[in-house]
């Protein structure tokens, strides 16, 4: 897999982007330019809390999460990007500011990074990049606003029902204290519920 990252495949990147808008020969040639691949073994930190973070990162393959560890030493898991999804700590990385948050890979994983100075200048030297990247954050930030929603209006049942529907890639991927940590709720709590729907009905 190591010298696999050196032929990491593009293709995946660039039709996320054709998906918003479709990118012209020059266009293609700078995301080739803009973007590293980057393998990251599992459990292989890509942003530890008290760091700045430097790249945004779209996972080829694998899955990375982030996370915050409170003063009693437990995680709360505020995302999950597995194949296709992007991953930053959003204010850190435009503000250069020690971030609060860690990102870890939960498997071996590839991503392709691109640094904010690279950003930028993608946004300078084509002006399609700057929609992309707005659609991006702007399809982020629905995303969060509509997880905050659930979590103060949903039940635990509900948010894990939901949690399905928007990561059903990763049911079997990740061990239950994960899914549990992400919805707020004991891994005995989540046994529970999904005991009660793979239950037969009578």
């Amino acid at each position: 897999m190591k010298e696999d990252i050196l032929f990491a495949p593009i293709e995946p990147l660039l039709s996320h982007f054709n998906k918003i808008i479709r990118l012209d020969g020059k266009e293609i040639d700078l995301v080739h330019k803009s973007f590293t691949p980057r393998l990251y073994r599992k459990r292989q930190y890509i942003l530890q809390e008290g760091d700045i973070c430097t790249h945004f990162n779209f996972v080829l393959r694998g899955c990375l999460r982030m996370y915050k560890t409170d003063e009693k030493g437990n995680t709360h898991i505020l995302q999950f990007a597995s194949e296709g999804w992007w991953l930053m700590d959003i204010g850190s990385y435009h503000g250069k500011k020690p971030s609060s948050l860690n990102i870890d890979a939960l498997e071996d994983t590839v991503v392709l990074q691109i640094s904010y100075n690279n950003l930028i200048n993608l946004y300078r030297e084509a002006v399609k990049f700057d929609r992309i990247f707005r659609v991006l954050i702007e399809n982020a930030y629905v995303s969060l606003q509509n997880r905050l929603l659930g979590n103060i209006s949903s039940t635990a049942e509900e948010r894990y029902n939901i949690f399905i529907e928007s990561y059903p890639f990763l049911i079997n991927r990740l061990p239950q204290t994960q899914i549990a940590s992400f919805l707020g709720v004991t891994p005995e709590f989540l046994s529970r519920v999904r005991s009660r729907r793979v239950k037969p009905k009578s």
